[in-house]
């Protein structure tokens, strides 16, 4: 594989995070916009995923992924979708990217790595921004999507660790994203037997506007966005890209303000100056 040029690794590294954040608007503007329901988003994002992979990796893919891994990754979009019917983007983003951050971190710690007081600071840095976005009031989230999210993000921080060094890392997603197509049509079989009344539009309601960008989401910024990463993902030291990341929550919440018109509250800036800080903190430590 050839070298990237600077300007090349600077472009397709931007690329990607743009594809990311895209992943939390596409479905804010799917969930809050139009009548198709989370289970429907889930299942379609993750059948055009897998497609998406499976043209990219061509004969790569057999043998690739485990069940153990698409189940992780179903349970990161399902939850995500669901989250997404009541968060705004850019909390959705930023309570997706802290879960994820602090479930690989805590892995770590369990394995018996240890902080310098640096590192120590920005952990307690970013669990208290956390704390700030959930703790109650007027502008808090719902603490049941909160914790969808939270869960979402502890699934995508477990799939993460379980496919490090594993090999071709396009293969191994495509045939991860199949087992997960399939446990995403399992749910849409699901809420069409039995209907999720306790969220609105949860089951299999879907329309145009909302397969399209359940489509674009699935295939766009979530196949091709994971391969670009892997192409340029070589050309960054691991510091660089985890602080790289960082960014994610701000393009989302930016992407949120205007195409789905939200507004970007106090309490969302101040958590995501504290949590993603402390974050970057701990990177930098490591």
């Amino acid at each position: 594989m050839p070298t990237l040029s600077r300007p090349a690794v600077l472009a397709l590294t931007t690329l990607t995070m743009v594809a990311f954040a895209a992943n939390s608007v596409l479905a804010r503007l799917a969930l809050a916009t139009t009548e198709t329901g989370a289970a429907s988003f889930t299942a379609i994002r993750l059948g055009a995923g897998a497609f998406a992979l499976a043209l990219l990796a061509r004969q790569r893919l057999r043998g690739t992924g485990s069940w153990a891994s698409g189940a992780a990754l179903f349970v990161y979009a399902a939850a995500f979708s669901y989250a997404y019917l009541s968060l705004s983007t850019g909390t959705g983003a930023l309570l997706l990217f802290g879960a994820v951050q602090i479930t690989m971190i805590g892995w770590g710690l369990a394995r018996g790595e240890r902080f310098g007081v640096v590192q120590t600071v920005g952990l307690i840095l970013a669990m208290g921004g956390l704390v700030v976005l959930l703790a109650p009031g007027v502008t808090a989230p719902p603490l049941g999507a909160a914790l969808l999210m939270a869960a979402s993000g502890a699934a995508w921080g477990v799939y993460s660790l379980r496919g490090r060094g594993a090999g071709d890392p396009i293969a191994l997603t495509a045939g991860n994203f199949w087992r997960a197509a399939l446990m995403g049509g399992a749910l849409l079989a699901v809420a069409w037997l039995w209907p999720l009344h306790v969220w609105p539009h949860g089951g299999v309601f879907v329309d145009a506007r909302g397969a399209g960008l359940a489509l674009a989401s699935g295939g766009l910024t979530s196949g091709l966005g994971y391969a670009l990463w892997y192409r340029v993902l070589p050309s960054l030291r691991a510091s660089s890209a985890a602080t790289v990341q960082l960014s994610v929550p701000v393009i989302a919440a930016l992407g949120g303000l205007a195409l789905v018109g939200e507004a970007l509250t106090l309490r969302l800036a101040l958590a995501s100056v504290v949590t993603l800080g402390g974050i970057a903190l701990v990177v930098r430590g490591r």
